[in-house]
């Protein structure tokens, strides 16, 4: 099936030549065309475009253009997200943020509730060696002296400081039962954390940014590079990127170092970060930049 966008060409083509030939007849051409689909393949989308142009016809006026100009704006496709993320790798269509000169390392509710399906029901594991890798990037920082962050989700006994994010649901595994101390709020056992030297952030919302001392932190230590790792993609690790290129940091996600629940928000918010917000990158073009890094 075609997509709205070469329809929408189409459209353009007819609309410069209003002034040469009856709507009917473009409408005509369009539906003998297949350019809109038609059988059981039928879209309201698509009907709505025939509506708009047949609008536009009777009244003369711009609304039926304006709808059309919304609705050649999205695009239709069979690809997987991961086929479409695969697609956006192999033919990037803008050019890397890239590195910068000091970077800091920000590992996101890498914690037993999220990193450890065999024992919670909220975990979930994408690549098999997520924790191997953000542990070595870890130690990559700590040879070079920059900052490495860790952060959690642990809310109080009462769980008010979870706010309306804690009101859709009060069951054991709802978040805003995830208490301090407790095994859920622990950061994984197989990471080596040194608590005297990295900082561990208490949480409360998605964005490792929200109302925490973050982005004091990060200017402290004159940092334009965030390295961001952990879960889920679509949650907790989306939100902090966005935020960190809200806030003037260049933003780099290891793809292997991210997680999510099921593949399709996964790759859906990969390809998300690489158009807009970030650059993902494969872990092992982080590890050469870090292991090539100087002061």
């Amino acid at each position: 099936m075609r997509t709205y966008r070469e329809i929408g060409i189409v459209v353009r083509g007819v609309g410069t030549q209003l002034g040469h030939g009856p709507w009917s007849h473009r409408l005509s051409l369009l539906r003998n065309r297949d350019l809109v689909p038609r059988g059981p393949r039928v879209t309201a989308s698509s009907e709505l475009l025939l509506a708009a142009l047949s609008g536009t016809r009777r009244t003369g006026s711009m609304q039926g253009a304006t709808t059309i100009r919304r609705i050649i704006d999205v695009e239709h496709s069979n690809l997987t997200a991961r086929e479409l993320f695969e697609a956006l790798k192999s033919g990037p269509p803008r050019k890397r943020f890239g590195f910068g000169q000091r970077p800091a390392l920000v590992n996101v509710d890498v914690q037993h509730a999220y990193t450890r399906p065999d024992e919670f029901p909220t975990a979930y594991e994408t690549d098999p060696r997520q924790i191997e890798y953000i542990d070595r990037l870890a130690k990559l920082m700590r040879e070079r002296d920059l900052p490495v962050i860790w952060t959690y989700v642990a809310y109080s006994d009462s769980g008010d400081d979870c706010g309306v994010w804690g009101t859709r649901s009060d069951g054991p595994d709802a978040l805003q039962n995830i208490k301090a101390g407790s095994r859920r709020s622990q950061l994984d056992d197989r990471l080596s954390i040194d608590p005297k030297r990295d900082t561990i952030i208490n949480k409360r919302m998605a964005s490792a940014f929200h109302e925490t001392y973050l982005p004091s932190l990060l200017n402290f230590h004159r940092i334009d590079t965030v390295i961001v790792t952990g879960g889920s993609t679509s949650g907790c690790v989306r939100a902090t990127a966005v935020d960190s290129l809200s806030h003037g940091f260049r933003t780099i996600v290891p793809e292997e170092c991210t997680a999510d629940r099921h593949e399709s928000p996964h790759f859906a918010n990969l390809y998300d970060l690489q158009m807009k917000y970030a650059d993902v990158v494969p872990v092992q073009s982080v590890f050469a930049y870090l292991q090539a890094w100087q002061p």
